[in-house]
């Protein structure tokens, strides 16, 4: 018998075809293999929703092929993804191919290692198309949402913006918090810190209490007010008043879901959530984890058993307790996977290095790799100490002083995740015993603005409040920032001008898009379509038919509503009218108010202290091209036409004497792409970049 395998790309592939033997091909769709139209809706609301789905030009010749092979086959297996986007790809396939439903057969498995395979081979089942109803919902309602109100902002802010059920949510969220920054005012608050000594050795303590009532944190608000302090307990004698000691256990995290993978990634190795699941991905489909899209934190019982064993044979019989077990807390957790793990925790990372694997993806694992094996070690277990220490003020006040220290007694699973945590050591005293205090002082503070969100923390809000699904995560980030409501600065996410007033627009006019609630309540009703409690036609109409009355309401009657200009000190230099500072497609650009008669326009500049190394007259600045694009190039232009892609150092090759540049991924290099120090290291395309430049100008984009 002959078997037809098909996956979703070359890579699994690659790896599936390993397993198998022989009467079996193994074949990639390259993905998606249908989807619907890009030029228009694809969704008729009138006729049930139906989708009208389409085959690219450019997986037309890839049908053709798959066909070929289909008709050949005694059997045909679809090995897509074990999700509901997986279990579509698995149906579009089914509905392209045309072959009999009883020759086709669906297989799924949570880890690609020969004995997953030889399983999920034994144990076929038929396509769920609960899944692939849950899909086809989300996409249709995405599709709605955005085919129908993107043209909406279009008529009323801007052309080119665009709306969606998620990503509209999250530049709200991002957006409330930049306000929340905006509107933030510091305030001044004092400790009294004390640095003492006592059995030769220097700890430091808090003024913790005054007349045993306990200091808040703006108990102290000025600067008279601390040095006050300071004044009374000057030449005070300071005793120990008590001593408490106790034990304590930190246990450790789960292991990854999709989730807390971006969290930590971003905080530990500074990864975006779109290069996190871009490595994650190359890791699972080469079978060195288990599947990457998943909010479960379940682990089988033969990895608990096996890494326990592992623990014990690297670090000690006291390293583990046994097979630990978690609990799920993701609202609306769905398909029940694995958490992400290595597929063999004897794998090392440092056996991944040694086969030649990028640093990067190594850096990936081991973070993986460390995280899964510390879930089933031992908790670490510390000695905590708490030390009063009392002072007679010459107010008559008396002054209780806290020391607190900790020390590691047993790493535990620290030894394998070491987090940043750090060992406080203060002496052994007694009740009763006196110390010395060699410095006292007042410290001001000013309270904080809540912190924009990372990739991190935008990802953990959105799950707190149920918004997407682990596939959707890192996609949504990437796409509000493509869409220009949102730029990365210093690692945080920014909103941009229209993002406010994109934001404001939808909240006013279209309340539930951008409602919190209301999208986790979509997302759920999209769980019970997959698990067949509900159907996926009411589901699109009960959101559908109040969506699109509203919409026609609103494109009567909401006002044009455009970014408001921003004035400047310049005067058009063709007419002599005053020059603004507006918004358009690809950001902010110079124009003149005497438009239409003059249309005289031109780009913002981004200074920086980098001197063109072509004219040594002019700055590097930097620039957008037509299609939005940024660049960095010489302010002298057109006398001066020196450009670059990437953004220059302002040091100097040192074999060359080109500028060096700093691309976006990647370590700094020449610019000069016929430099020795590039061999091996060229960009495509990057020969066409000065022609592509002069074409367009090198103007801002309106």
């Amino acid at each position: 018998m002959s078997r037809l395998v098909i996956v979703e790309s070359p890579t699994k592939a690659k790896t599936i075809s390993k397993f198998l033997g022989k009467g079996y091909t193994v074949e990639s769709s390259f993905g998606h293999i249908r989807d619907l139209p890009k030029s228009k809706l694809g969704v008729d609301p009138a006729n049930n929703f139906e989708p009208k789905y389409l085959v690219p030009a450019d997986k037309k010749a890839r049908v053709k092929e798959l066909k070929a092979l289909a008709a050949e086959a005694d059997e045909i297996l679809f090995a897509t993804d074990e999700d509901r986007e997986g279990e579509a790809i698995s149906w579009h396939l089914a509905e392209v191919l045309g072959e009999k439903p009883e020759k086709i057969k669906r297989i799924t498995f949570h880890e690609i290692t020969k004995k997953a395979i030889e399983h999920a081979v034994e144990h076929p089942r038929k396509l769920d198309l609960h899944l692939v109803d849950a899909q086809q919902a989300r996409r249709i309602v995405d599709r709605l949402v955005g085919y129908e109100l993107s043209p909406f902002l279009w008529k009323k802010v801007r052309g080119g913006l665009s709306a969606g059920r998620v990503q509209s949510v999250a530049v709200r969220l991002i957006v409330e918090r930049e306000r929340e920054i905006q509107a933030f005012k510091a305030e001044e608050y004092w400790t009294i810190d004390a640095t003492m000594r006592a059995e030769g050795k220097d700890f430091e303590a808090k003024l913790a209490a005054v007349n045993e009532e306990k200091l808040e944190k703006f108990s102290i608000t000025t600067e008279d007010a601390a040095k006050k302090i300071e004044a009374a307990l000057n030449g005070a004698t300071f005793t120990v008043a008590n001593v408490e000691k106790k034990s304590a256990t930190r246990h450790p995290a789960p292991p990854f879901t999709t989730s807390t993978l971006q969290q930590e990634a971003n905080r530990r190795l500074g990864a975006t959530a779109k290069v996190t699941m871009m490595f994650a991905q190359r890791l699972y489909e080469q079978g060195i984890i288990t599947y990457m899209r998943t909010d479960s934190v379940n682990l089988n019982a033969d990895f608990q058993t096996e890494s326990c064993a592992f623990a014990r044979e690297k670090f000690g019989a006291d390293f583990t307790t046994g097979p630990r077990s978690y609990m799920t807390k993701s609202k609306g957790a769905q398909e029940a996977h694995e958490a992400i793990r290595p597929t063999d925790i004897r794998q090392t990372p440092e056996m991944l290095s040694a086969s030649g694997a990028e640093a990067k993806l190594v850096k990936m694992y081991d973070l993986i790799w460390r995280r899964a094996l510390a879930s089933q070690m031992a908790g670490a277990e510390y000695n905590q100490t708490g030390i009063d220490i009392d002072a007679a003020g010459s107010d008559k006040k008396n002054y209780s002083f806290r020391a607190n220290g900790q020390v590691i007694l047993f790493a535990g699973f620290m030894a394998v995740y070491p987090d940043a945590q750090k060992e406080t050591i203060v002496p052994e005293v007694v009740a009763g015993s006196a110390v010395e205090t060699r410095e006292l002082k007042g410290v001001q503070h000013f309270t904080e603005p809540p912190a924009r969100y990372s990739d991190a923390s935008l990802v953990k809000i959105l799950e707190e409040h149920g918004i997407g699904r682990p596939s959707t995560y890192a996609p949504t980030i990437a796409t509000v920032i493509d869409r220009g409501y949102v730029e990365r600065e210093e690692r945080r996410l920014k909103p941009t001008e229209i993002a406010f007033t994109v934001t404001d627009m939808l909240v006013e006019h279209f309340p539930q898009i951008t409602d919190y609630a209301f999208t986790a309540e979509m997302e759920s009703k999209l769980d019970k379509i997959a698990e067949g409690e509900a159907q996926m036609v009411p589901v699109l109409r009960e959101f559908y038919e109040p969506f699109k009355k509203n919409l026609d309401e609103k494109i009567k009657s909401v006002k044009v509503e455009k970014p408001p200009d921003e004035p400047t000190d310049e005067v058009c230099e063709k007419c002599g009218s005053p020059m603004v500072i507006k918004t358009g497609r690809f950001g902010k650009f110079i124009a003149c108010t005497g438009y239409p008669k003059c249309k005289n326009t031109k780009p913002i500049h981004e200074t920086s202290d980098v001197k063109c190394p072509v004219c040594n007259e002019g700055d590097i600045v930097q620039r957008r091209s037509h299609r939005g694009k940024v660049f960095y190039s010489c302010n002298r232009y057109p006398d001066c036409k020196n450009a670059y892609w990437d953004k220059p150092t302002g040091e100097l090759c040192t074999t060359c004497n080109a500028m060096m540049v700093q691309p976006v991924r990647g370590d700094a290099k020449c610019s000069n792409k016929e430099c020795k120090t590039n061999e091996g290291k060229s960009r495509p395309g990057a020969g066409r970049f000065k022609k592509k430049i002069e074409k367009e100008k090198m103007e801002s984009a309106e």
